[in-house]
């Protein structure tokens, strides 16, 4: 099968697509939403979507895959291997398939992709530069290298650091890679979950709503489920965190003793010392909702910061 391509052009694509997903992404946790990915941009006047429904994707405007994408259902075994390259499966089990070969000369190329994982539906996570490494045709799958896990290095290319050096690296990216990708998927399941508002107030600006996690997720029951989340926006969730605040089992939310009778401004007054004996919103799952279990250990932690 012969690919029809023009490299420079190949590369400067890739170089506007970078830039652009630089610009979308929705803070530090570098995910996206799929119709603004299925929107795109428009290059010399064409528009150049990033994802599709097939995993390996490339535009009209290119010759070769840009983008390689894990769906939140995907039947494809995608996933992390011992040797901390993400190991992609081929399209289908023919491995010469148009789409297959068309990423085994990315790597021949040694060009970037991007990586789309699926958090939720309509959600992904986006790692850029990805680059094709490896090609298993035994267990139809390549493996792929995520060199910084997130931004791209404009010289495209793999360095040469030394063998301990590289090794570190590479596993150091992997694990953050990972670390991001669930991080990513646990705050997705949980805002979704609490309909995207603060589980205190109410609040309603996801640019200012996180994932709190009832049991740390250092800690040795701190699995990131969304039974052991609740969506705070991010003053209460520094006061959840400090033990400033604390939700009883009951869902009812108490506030510290010394910080329920300060005398200061109506920030503390209406932000805080307002929510004593206020119940929490909840999902309306059951499954969903705060476990009991948790928050009797972390209402206890509560309690024994109370002086």
């Amino acid at each position: 099968m012969v690919l029809e391509y023009d490299l420079e052009h190949e590369k400067l694509v890739r170089a506007a697509a970078f830039a652009w997903l630089e610009s979308q992404v929705s803070g530090e946790d570098g995910v996206v939403d799929r119709r603004v990915l299925l929107e795109g941009f428009r290059y010399q006047g064409e528009r150049v979507t990033l994802i599709s429904q097939q995993g390996i994707f490339k535009p009209r405007i290119l010759g070769l895959p840009l983008s390689i994408t894990t769906s939140p259902n995907s039947p494809y075994d995608d996933r992390m291997g011992d040797d901390k390259m993400l190991r992609y499966k081929y399209r289908g089990t023919d491995p010469y398939h148009r789409d297959n070969v068309g990423l085994r000369e990315v790597m021949r190329l040694g060009l970037p992709l991007v990586y789309f994982h699926g958090l939720v539906p309509g959600r992904y996570m986006a790692i850029w530069p990805a680059y094709i490494v490896g090609d298993w045709m035994g267990s139809l799958e390549f493996s792929v290298s995520c060199e910084e896990a997130g931004f791209v290095d404009p010289a495209f290319g793999l360095q040469d650091e030394g063998e301990t050096f590289g090794e570190l690296k590479k596993e150091y990216v992997a694990t953050e890679v990972q670390r991001r990708i669930h991080q990513g998927a646990f705050r997705e399941r949980v805002l979704r979950a609490y309909r995207h508002q603060c589980a205190f107030c109410q609040l309603r600006h996801g640019e200012l709503l996180d994932a709190a996690h009832i049991t740390p997720d250092s800690a040795l029951h701190g699995e990131p489920v969304v039974s052991n989340g609740m969506s705070l926006c991010r003053l209460h969730h520094a006061a959840f965190d400090r033990l400033l605040l604390g939700v009883h089992p009951s869902y009812v939310i108490h506030v510290r003793p010394d910080i329920l009778y300060e005398i200061d401004g109506p920030m503390l007054r209406h932000g805080l010392q307002g929510l004593e004996g206020q119940r929490i919103v909840v999902p309306s799952r059951r499954v969903e909702r705060p476990d009991e279990a948790r928050l009797g250990e972390r209402f206890a932690a509560f309690l024994g910061g109370i002086v």
